[in-house]
């Protein structure tokens, strides 16, 4: 037998480490506000101000639930509901002071109103 000499060796490698950066890719946000009224159809004059506010991202979904609320009709100031709009307000004739109370109501029992404040310029109930 012939006497073969072999030789094992570790032959020591050097990684090479990529310092890897973690890029935080920041998301932007669009905030959108929508400004629209209800109004009776048979008497468009009665109408009460509605603001809808909410935030998307680039892909334009939406972050969270939007804000709506209402405006009281002599002060402006915010109402959480359409009932807070007429709060102080008293209107000299019962018929006048009727529609106001029947916008009111019809807005309650709409559906889908927060989607509505959201996207539209004017609503006829």
């Amino acid at each position: 037998m012939k006497n073969i000499e072999t030789s094992v060796g570790v032959i020591p490698m050097r990684e090479k480490k990529e310092e890897v950066e973690k890029v935080e890719e920041e998301e932007e946000y669009i905030e959108h506000r929508n400004e629209m009224y209800f109004f009776l159809w048979k008497h468009p004059e009665y109408r009460i101000l509605a603001v809808g506010r909410w935030i998307e991202n680039t892909a334009g979904e939406v972050i969270g639930n939007a804000d709506t609320y209402f405006l009281h009709i002599t002060r402006g100031g915010r109402c959480d509901s359409v009932g807070e709009c007429l709060d102080g307000w008293s209107e000299q004739s019962e018929e006048a002071e009727e529609k106001w109370e029947t916008l009111c109501k019809r807005i309650e029992e709409t559906d889908g109103l927060e989607q509505i404040i959201c996207d539209e310029e004017s609503f006829g109930l």
